[in-house]
């Protein structure tokens, strides 16, 4: 069964370092089911070091998801 609470309070804490970091450039922040993960994608495209430095900021595990039609893409598994 999934947990949407948590799934929303994960995704309130990942808005809060995007914000603070980047300021508001979240393109969409959304839960994909079939891969049991929330998405991120920015409305931005960053540098490889830009990226990592990101991660690093991120309550939770984050990967990098490649460049989307709007920006980097970011993956963080439950």
């Amino acid at each position: 069964m999934t947990d949407f609470d948590s799934i929303w309070h994960t995704q309130d804490e990942i808005r809060t370092v995007v914000n603070a970091v980047l300021g508001e450039c979240i393109w969409n922040l959304s839960y994909n089911e079939r891969r049991m993960g929330i998405e991120l994608e920015l409305t931005q495209y960053l540098e490889e070091e830009s990226t990592d430095a990101l991660i690093n900021q991120f309550p939770v595990a984050a990967d990098y998801d490649g460049a989307g039609s709007h920006g980097t893409k970011f993956v963080f598994y439950l």
